[in-house]
Order: structure tokens, then sequence, then C-alpha cells
């Protein structure tokens, strides 16, 4: 079984229906009211974990949450790394209009150091891939990518939220997965998928090569779909599949969860992900 290690936050979500966004001082009245568990990392490693991939993820709680947060964990089959802190446990607004697109608010809540990802090093040593984000500081990133190099860890980068890059990430990513407003500081770099949304992706290593998504009949929630893509994606790899073998199931997988409604409820398996694959070669 492949293995993945991934290194994020965790926090409470409350999902938020609306017919049309705010605007100005306006108030909007939801439609229906949904809470469940989510962030970057929470949601890439419940995604590798739900395509076969064997997770370790490491994030940051607060005790108000511990006991919630390790207990989906288990029943996922991720193997929980929970560095509990004094602050309270991150909290993300997530408002969503009728048309799938949403716009998200986040509370950062609880926070890895340099010395929680050392406790995590057995967990990356043993890792086919390391997946990380931009939800956890600078120097979270880089002591796991020292760590990973270290060891000859494969390391995605999905460059979210966007910031400047430093050089030395720069150097020493395998893979960076921005989407089509991330690429901050990664222009000129060639290991690059980006996500283009309902376009699909491009692979700039294989001159731009467009790998086109799979329509789908009705966009329902778009929130969590690139952490989805970032999921599958690793764990695809993971398993030696080549480049667009990986990225062709990982906008399976997005195409399913945009179809659903909230983040990590939405995700596929990798059952969902192969029935569509198959049709698809078929």
């Amino acid at each position: 079984m492949s293995k993945i290690a991934v290194i994020g936050i965790v926090g409470n979500s409350v999902f938020l229906e609306v017919d049309k966004f705010h605007e100005g001082g306006e108030t909007v009245e939801a439609k229906s009211v949904h809470f469940e568990l989510g962030g970057k990392g929470f949601n890439q490693a419940v995604a590798a974990a739900r395509y076969g991939a064997e997770v370790s993820f490491l994030a940051a709680v607060g005790s108000d949450s511990f006991g919630a947060v390790r207990s989906f964990l288990e029943n996922e089959s991720i193997k929980a790394y929970l560095s509990k802190k004094e602050q309270q446990t991150a909290f993300a607004s997530i408002v969503t209009d009728k048309i799938g697109s949403n716009h998200v608010t986040v509370y950062q809540g609880a926070q890895l150091s340099g010395n929680d990802v050392s406790s995590f090093e057995n967990e990356i040593k043993g890792a086919d891939i390391l997946l990380l984000n931009n939800e956890v500081t600078e120097e979270v990133n880089l002591r796991a990518i020292e760590i990973a190099k270290r060891y000859g860890v494969r390391v995605v980068l999905n460059p979210a939220p966007a910031r400047q890059t430093s050089q030395y990430i720069l150097e020493n990513v395998d893979l960076f997965t921005p989407n089509e407003h991330e690429t901050l500081g990664i222009e000129e770099k060639e290991n690059v998928v980006i996500t283009v949304g309902k376009r699909g992706c491009i692979i700039k290593s294989e001159n731009n090569k467009s790998i086109p998504a799979v329509s789908v009949a009705r966009v329902v929630d778009t929130t969590g779909a690139g952490d989805t893509f970032n999921g599958v994606l690793a764990a695809s790899l993971a398993e030696g599949n080549t480049l667009t073998e990986a990225v062709t199931a990982a906008n399976i997988a997005s195409s399913i969860g945009v179809t659903r409604r909230y983040a990590v409820s939405s995700i596929p398996t990798k059952k969902e992900i192969e029935e569509i694959m198959k049709c698809k070669r078929d």
C-alpha cells in the first residue's frame, strides 16, 4: 500500500447556503446550515485515504475539538498526530451561492511549530510522498521538506493560500499544484500542475499539456475541490502512476466532489473514481 504523510490544519467549519452573496452591508438569509470538520491538509488527508493510501496526518488542535478530530480520523483509517495547543481550534465559515461558488473566511486558530514536525519525522521518512500546503507556516513547511529530502521522499506542495515562496522551497519541492491564482513565485518553474477550474488542469513539465475536466450536469458546491484533487493526485502518484494518469484521476475526483454539498462529505472513494475512469476508457 502506498503511504502519504500530510501536514496541515484541521478545524471546525460551518456551511451556509444562500441564493446570492452579500453586497456591502447587506444581510442575507441562509437557506441551510451544516457543520463539519475541515481544513486543507485535513481534506487532502481524507481524499488520499479514501483513494486507498495509508495516510498519516499532522495538525495542531485545541482542547475544544481534540477528541472529535481524533475520532473522525480514526474512522477514516488515518493515523492522527495531533499536537494539543492552548488556542482554540481553527474555524472556517463557507458561504455557497446557488451556482456553487463559495466565499470562505478562516480563523487560523491553533498552529503547528517546527518542533511538532520533528515528532512526525518517522512518518515522513516512511512515506512515498509528503503532501504540504500553505495553511501552515513557512517554518513548518521548511522543516518538513528538510526531513523529506534527507530520506529521499518526494514532496508535493499545494501553494494555497498564495504567498511568496522561499528559494529553498523552490529548489526542493518536486511538484507544485497551484490554481491559476496561486502561481506567485513559481511562474518560471516547470514542475507545476496548474488547476484551472472547469477547464481542468495544465501540466507544465509536459509542454503545457491540458487535461480537461470531466463535465458534470450541475455544480452544487466547489468547496474542497482543490483539496480533493491534491489528495487523490498524491495517492495516485504514490501508487506508481504517471503524472498524467494521476492528474486524470484527481480531475475525476474533483468532478465528483463538486456535484455534492460541503467539503469532506463530498470526497469520493477510489471505487467511484475508477468507475468513471472505466466509462471514459470504454
